[in-house]
C-alpha cells in the first residue's frame, strides 16, 4: 500500500458489497478483494457498505468495461495468497506496484501515487526526522511504509500492527512516539476528531524500490485483465470521471507525477 497499508472487524471474507449496472448485464463478473479499514481510499460507512476512493475508481472502471463487479472485505496480510487462490480476480486496496510484489503478482497501471509521511502527537518534541531516533514508530505490517521504516528509520524501533486503527489507537495513547503511513491516510486522519491527538511531521522522499511507482490494481500474472484495467484507467482519466472521484475525496492531485 501507499499503501500501504488493514482486518474487516464488521464481516468476515463472505460479507460482499455488490455493485451493478443495468448495462453491465451481459458483461464480465469480476470479485474485488480489498481490505476495508484504510480510510479514505476503502472503509466500511454505518449502513456496513464498503465505500472509499478506491471503491469509487473501481465502480467507474467497472463500468468502462461493462463488468459486474462484487466487493470482498479480507485480511491485508493475506490478500496476494488469496488473489492467487482465486478467491477473488483482482485486488483494488491502494496496493503499491513494487518489485518484491511484482514476483507475485500483475499490476495495472497506477491509478494515484503519493509519498509515505510521519504522524506524531500534537505535544511531541520530535521536531524532524533525526528526532525520531531511538523512538518506537509503528506501522501496518506486511505493508512499504513498514518496509520503508526497516530501512531508512533503522535506529528507531519498529513495531507492527494488523491494520492501521490499531497503530492510531497506539500513538493516541502514548504507546508508540510516531506512526509511518501514506501522507493523505495520515492527513485525513488527523483532520478528523479521532486523529485530534496528532499532526504530520514531515512527508518523506520516495524510495522507488520500495514505493513502487504508486498503486495499481493486483490481478493474477498472465491474467489478459490487465489491459482491460489499462485501457479503462485511461478511459476514466480522460473522460473527466477520474477528476470527479477524485475531487469528491481530495482537494488535490492525487494521481501524482
Amino acid at each position: 500500500m501507499l499503501n500501504s497499508t488493514r482486518i474487516f472487524a464488521a464481516a468476515s471474507i463472505a460479507a460482499m458489497s455488490l455493485f451493478a449496472g443495468s448495462a453491465m448485464a451481459d458483461g464480465e463478473k469480476y470479485v474485488i478483494g480489498t481490505d476495508s479499514t484504510y480510510p479514505p481510499f476503502e472503509f466500511v460507512d454505518a449502513s456496513g457498505t464498503i465505500q472509499g476512493f478506491d471503491i469509487d475508481i473501481t465502480k467507474a472502471l467497472c463500468a468502462e468495461m461493462k463488468a459486474e463487479c462484487t466487493f470482498v472485505s479480507t485480511d491485508w496480510d493475506g490478500i496476494i495468497p488469496a488473489l492467487n487462490a482465486k478467491k477473488f480476480d483482482m485486488i483494488v486496496s491502494s496496493m503499491s506496484i513494487t518489485p518484491e510484489r511484482l514476483k507475485l503478482v500483475d499490476f495495472s497501471n497506477k491509478y494515484y501515487n503519493t509519498p509515505p509521511a510521519i504522524a506524531v502527537p500534537k505535544d511531541s518534541t520530535i521536531s524532524d526526522v533525526a528526532g525520531l531516533k531511538g523512538k518506537v514508530i509503528g506501522a501496518q505490517t506486511s505493508t512499504t511504509h513498514a518496509n520503508y521504516a526497516e530501512k531508512h528509520l533503522a535506529d528507531t524501533e519498529l513495531k507492527l500492527y494488523p491494520t492501521a486503527d490499531e497503530y492510531k489507537l497506539d500513538v493516541a495513547s502514548g504507546r508508540v512516539d510516531a506512526v509511518i503511513d501514506d501522507v493523505v491516510v495520515l492527513s485525513e486522519w488527523v483532520k478528523s476528531d479521532a486523529g485530534a491527538c496528532c499532526k504530520i511531521l514531515t512527508t518523506l522522499p520516495v524510495d522507488k524500490e520500495i514505493n513502487g511507482n504508486g498503486a495499481g490494481i493486483a490481478i493474477r500474472q498472465g491474467d489478459p485483465l490487465r489491459e482491460k484495467l489499462n485501457t479503462a484507467i485511461a478511459a476514466i482519466r480522460a473522460s473527466g470521471e477520474y477528476k470527479k472521484i477524485q475531487d469528491k475525496y481530495f482537494d488535490f492531485d492525487v494521481y501524482g507525477q
